[in-house]
């Protein structure tokens, strides 16, 4: 990598971004479409081809989403998390049912087999932690009273994840289905015991950074942050839900002085991690493809639709809360895409892929604006 070359590539890449931004705000429109077009604008087959700063930015991608979830664990504290998880797992249930089959039935209709549909059921269920987290930091909304049922089912749907994940991996490396399941289910249980008991964990640390500098204790929280989230990710479990696990641990005055001190870097690498998930994408093959991802965008944004109302109504929310329920949980993202990775390594659909890509921009855009616009 030459450095000269990787400096002017990614200062080009932040001042577009600040335009862009600028530009967005200016007319009252979530930032994350700008950013998703800019990725195509950079990347590959794009007007521009950004080539030595893109290891930089893949890390810098991952950090956007650790520093996102990691501030928004700071607005809860374990157990207001426990106890609408716990109020919330029919309708976690009902997420999963809704969800996964649009994806089977798209699988099955292009020909991609059973092990192709399970893959593209899991890329539909899903929705994006990092950019529901992002648009409700944006429009001021974690106060809302649908904020802890939208959270509530990203963790579970992260826990699902954590199962499914090792699963289809060793699937699709022809591995054995027994050690899949194994490692699935010791990666839920150990999520599960991380938040039963992180308020205890959670009272060490904060004594720890509250007695420090600014400078150490930011130091001391960026190494928390990416720490945990490495050793959740080098678990099969998402290192987004580590870092959330970790700010739901750290609760009362360290908490505030914590969101102070990372806000600007949470701006700043979130930015990133919606130009990378764009850069690799290739304009020219996603027109014959158009059709198949806007009508599965359709029904998985209908289905997520239905998840979200039936959700806030049993928690006896009413008609604009549960609509703004609904709203915030069609957006997909970084799970779809780590899942089409995987299959598109292991041949299950050579256009599989580009299909998912296509689909989660056409989410991304389009669930912001509908989060956006829904009042």
């Amino acid at each position: 990598m030459e450095i000269d070359l990787a400096l002017i590539e990614l200062g080009v890449i932040m001042l577009t971004l600040a335009v862009l931004g600028r530009i967005a705000l200016r007319i009252g429109l979530p930032t994350i479409p700008f950013f998703l077009v800019a990725g195509l604008f950079f990347g590959n087959g794009g007007v521009v081809a950004i080539e030595e700063a893109e290891p930089f930015i893949e890390v810098g991608a991952s950090l956007g989403v650790i520093f996102l979830l990691f501030l928004l664990g700071l607005e809860y504290t374990p157990l207001e998390l426990r106890q609408s998880m716990r109020s919330n797992a029919r309708a976690g249930g009902i997420d999963v049912v809704l969800n996964v089959v649009p994806g089977v039935v798209c699988g099955l209709i292009l020909g991609w087999g059973a092990l192709g549909a399970i893959v593209l059921g899991g890329v539909t269920y899903i929705s994006s932690s990092g950019i529901i987290a992002k648009l409700l930091t944006d429009l001021g909304r974690l106060g809302n009273r649908e904020t802890p049922i939208v959270l509530s089912l990203l963790v579970i749907e992260d826990l699902v994840m954590a199962v499914f994940l090792p699963v289809i991996a060793i699937a699709l490396s022809g591995g054995s289905l027994v050690g899949g399941v194994i490692s699935g289910a010791l990666s839920a249980l150990l999520v599960v015991l991380v938040l039963r008991y992180s308020d205890k964990a959670g009272t060490g640390i904060a004594m720890i950074v509250g007695r420090s500098s600014n400078e150490l204790a930011l130091i001391m929280l960026l190494g928390l942050a990416t720490f945990v989230a490495g050793v959740a990710e080098r678990l099969h479990i998402s290192y987004a839900i580590g870092a959330f696990m970790l700010g739901i641990a750290i609760s009362g005055p360290v908490a505030e002085r914590a969101r102070e001190l990372l806000l600007p870097l949470r701006d700043s690498f979130a930015a990133l991690f919606f130009v990378y998930f764009a850069l690799n994408v290739e304009p020219s093959e996603l027109l014959p493809l158009l059709l198949p991802a806007l009508a599965l965008a359709v029904m998985s944004a209908v289905s997520k639709w239905t998840t979200g109302m039936l959700a806030a109504r049993m928690s006896g929310l009413g008609k604009k809360a549960a609509l703004r329920t609904a709203v915030t949980l069609i957006p997909r993202g970084e799970f779809s895409i780590v899942l089409a990775g995987l299959a598109s390594t292991n041949a299950v659909g050579q256009d599989l892929m580009s299909l998912v890509v296509l689909y989660v921009l056409i989410l991304a855009v389009g669930g912001s604006m509908l989060i956006k616009f829904t009042k």
